[in-house]
């Protein structure tokens, strides 16, 4: 019996991982003092190309939403860690990154980079004139692809931030 137990306790625990910490209309409420609009891009061409050079693939889907109100834009994307989609919120104002959340973490280890002392690293980055992240970034240990994924999809939010900048977007 206690091998039962235990076998079913390892089997199941696969699936039970993963927690929603933030939802979306929270991050986006959490990030704009008045209502924002809500804008959306496609992701083709020129976008898709430096979504490959940053991320390391193409992002996958073809428009994205996001949040807008004067200088300040808030997206919210997927980028997979280890095995799981992280589902990730960054908001941007002035081309500097004002805050990363965590909204959702699906991996069975390296939470712990929905902590703040994780999360505040990107306050104040912007891009550098290479497209890489124009602050330091400490890791965690055990959670190296979770880290890469959190600072690539900041890096890509920092790219269509500027480059959405004044564009008309569709709505």
């Amino acid at each position: 019996m206690k091998f039962l137990l235990a076998g079913l306790l390892i089997f199941t625990s696969q699936f039970c991982f993963g927690a929603e910490y933030i939802s979306e209309n929270e991050f986006v409420r959490q990030s704009f003092a008045s209502a924002p609009v809500m804008k959306s891009i496609w992701l083709k061409g020129e976008r898709q190309e430096v979504a490959k050079r940053i991320l390391g693939h193409r992002y996958p889907a073809l428009r994205l939403r996001y949040w807008q109100s004067g200088n300040k834009s808030a997206w919210i994307m997927n980028e997979v860690g280890k095995e799981k989609p992280i589902t990730i919120g960054i908001t941007i104002e002035n081309d500097k990154i004002e805050r990363v959340s965590i909204l959702a973490y699906r991996e069975s280890r390296g939470g712990e980079i929905r902590h703040p002392y994780f999360t505040e690293q990107f306050v104040g980055a912007g891009l550098d004139s290479n497209s890489g992240l124009g602050a330091p970034v400490d890791g965690i240990a055990g959670a190296t692809l979770s880290v890469r994924a959190v600072t690539n999809i900041s890096r890509f939010a920092l790219y269509l931030s500027e480059s959405t900048a004044g564009e008309l977007a569709v709505n």
